[in-house]
């Protein structure tokens, strides 16, 4: 069944949808004397922009005047759940914000983010990018009936809210060590901007600078790009800091076990971001210089699956010699139908999203580059559109290995089950889309081009080595909605 709610999307087959993160966090102090000119709001409002494609369900900002929060949010994109006269009413020296795709709790206005807590001397706010593995265990604090929404994020807001004297950084002292999984962490108080970041670093989080003594804390550096501020450096796995007028406080709630997402180079991130002092974009087109030289073929032109395939498929024609070129044309403005199409016209929806160029594919051979295969609908639509568009042959090369296992750190994968590649070999996933050949990058091609040592990195979804071991009891996104 579409979805009929009318949001952007970009997935080119509804039924293939390709994989989501969880989110994307953003937070900003600046003294209290600027805030008139700083306007917290609309540099969050324009960092969450710039992190939209992390999440596209809901949005929202909670901004701190220094003795109140207000918190906004929505369901929908940035866009529309934000204009001017909102942004105006959302005054203050400190702001967090958040845009979601959920992996744990359903997509409702309960559940959208940033959480909030009245405490006993004020309140917080917080957002969270990632997913935790011992969530019943972290509820299991709470009192029966405290929670109001289904969110790992919301387990958290409430056992940091119940802080007692200490206030919220002796709170975090004592529940980030016991929180496990994936979290990039941004809350707030009246007076200070924190951040956090799981021991493993899955999920990404960087601190920026603001001209006169502002800070900024996003999941990626194209977010401080976007708002003007300066990249200081990644937040480490396992630092807690605080921003607030004395500078920016570090200091570490447990030792640091590195385990970066490798997704993130393959799909995740803006190609505009760097991760470990290394451009996302110069990954993905070596990633395609390393999937030329492992698979090569035959052909007379190199296209992109737009725009997911375009850097890896710019490297491979570098590396092949065989010419780059555009044999699919994107509509990027076209969101999810409002319009139920009738089973005879089903099969034409994917050219609302995709068309191809006849005439530059016409009797040629094709090598088509993409980032991924979850389901294989997709690739089965593109390539039996390129072979009606009269292309000679159709070659699918993909920019990182099989996806063959779920994550369950913040990446909403279908199950194994629904993964192509968790039941089928590569010739008979080559079979099943209908290509004429068909090449994976090899995992240890993917880690070398990503410049990150292999033991450094979660790579669970292709190997199946979970770094942080998960119990069945703490599996799957509606947990907390279960046991209502």
């Amino acid at each position: 069944m579409p979805l009929r709610d009318g949001r952007l999307s970009h997935d080119i087959d509804p039924s293939d949808r390709a994989p989501q993160d969880a989110c994307g966090v953003f937070g900003v102090w600046v003294p209290a004397e600027q805030a008139a000119r700083a306007e917290v709001s609309k540099l969050t409002y324009y960092g969450l922009y710039a992190l939209q494609h992390r999440g596209q369900e809901s949005a929202g900002i909670a901004v701190s005047d220094g003795s109140r929060i207000v918190v906004f949010k929505d369901m929908g994109l940035v866009a529309q759940v934000f204009d001017e006269s909102v942004l105006n009413t959302l005054r203050g020296h400190i702001a967090v914000g958040h845009c979601r795709y959920s992996t744990t709790g359903s997509p409702t206005w309960e559940n959208a983010q940033p959480t909030f807590r009245s405490t006993d001397d004020g309140g917080l706010a917080l957002v969270h990018n990632g997913n935790l593995i011992n969530t019943p265990e972290l509820a299991a604090r709470l009192d029966p009936g405290e929670l109001t929404a289904t969110t790992d994020t919301e387990v958290l807001t409430a056992l940091l809210a119940a802080r007692g004297e200490g206030g919220a950084l002796e709170a975090a002292r004592e529940i980030l060590p016991a929180t496990r999984g994936a979290f990039s962490l941004v809350f707030m108080d009246e007076g200070t901007l924190y951040a956090a970041r799981d021991p493993e670093g899955i999920r990404p989080l960087v601190l920026g600078a603001l001209e006169d003594r502002g800070w900024v804390v996003a999941s990626e550096t194209a977010a401080l790009d976007i708002v003007g501020a300066r990249f200081v450096r990644e937040i480490e796995p396992g630092e807690l800091i605080a921003c607030d007028g004395q500078g920016v406080r570090s200091e570490r709630f447990a030792e640091a076990r590195p385990k970066g997402c490798l997704f993130e180079y393959v799909y995740l991130a803006r190609p505009d971001t760097t991760i470990a002092g290394r451009s996302v974009q110069a990954t993905r087109v070596e990633v395609g210089r390393r999937l030329a030289r492992e698979h090569p073929v035959e052909a007379d032109m190199v296209i992109p699956t737009p725009e997911s395939g375009t850097p890896a498929a710019i490297g491979y024609a570098e590396a092949s010699g065989i010419p780059y070129g555009q044999g699919l044309v994107k509509n990027s403005y076209v969101g999810r139908t409002f319009i139920q199409p009738s089973q005879t016209i089903r099969q034409l929806g994917i050219r609302l999203k995709l068309n191809p160029l006849r005439e530059a594919i016409e009797g040629k051979r094709l090598v088509v580059v993409d980032d991924s295969i979850v389901r294989g609908n997709t690739q089965r639509a593109i390539v039996s559109m390129l072979r009606d568009a009269g292309a000679a042959e159709v070659h699918v090369r993909i920019s990182s290995p099989p996806v063959s296992w779920p994550c369950f750190y913040g990446i909403d994968f279908a199950t194994r089950a629904e993964l192509i590649a968790g039941n089928l070999s590569v010739e008979e996933i080559r079979d099943s889309i209908g290509a004429d050949s068909l090449g994976y990058i090899s995992l240890d091609e993917l880690i070398s081009a990503s410049h990150i040592a292999k033991d450094n990195l979660c790579r669970a979804c292709f190997d199946g080595q979970y770094p942080i071991p998960v119990e069945q009891d703490a599996r799957g996104k509606h947990l907390l909605e279960a046991t209502r």
